[in-house]
């Protein structure tokens, strides 16, 4: 019995050592300032939205993320601009909307760097009108 436990216990640290190995493996980099941009309301009318954008970085890459961080900006700014008010004001549009941006920044710095570079794009903080 004292052996099972024992040996439990031991896997129980090597396993939370190497999931916190993982974890130090990322880093975050957070476009300055918050990205703010109009998208197509009903009515002809323009609703804005602001929004905090965290990339997670693979690796030692923080720098060359934040090279190409005007452009990755820019491709965000476009995608928002481009949806419709639904889309922006439900939880599953927002969601899409993060994963089209996601993709696009991922596709992008394929292009530029020949690597995707990130792992994940977050919406920390969402606010629209």
């Amino acid at each position: 019995m004292f052996k099972n436990l024992f040996f439990f216990s031991l896997l129980l640290t090597l396993s939370a050592s190497v999931s916190q190995a993982k974890a130090s493996d990322y880093a975050y980099f957070g476009f300055e300032p918050d990205i703010v941009t109009n998208y197509v309301a009903v009515k002809k009318k323009m609703g804005y939205v602001r929004l905090t954008v965290e990339l997670m970085v693979e690796g030692d890459n923080l720098t060359i993320v934040e090279h190409h961080s005007p452009l990755l900006r820019d491709a965000i700014i476009n995608i928002i601009g481009q949806q419709s008010e639904a889309k922006v004001k439900s939880i599953k549009g927002r969601a899409e909307i993060q994963l089209e941006c996601e993709e696009q920044v991922k596709e992008l710095l394929i292009k530029e760097t020949g690597e995707p570079l990130i792992k994940k794009l977050l919406f920390t903080q969402w606010l629209d009108n």
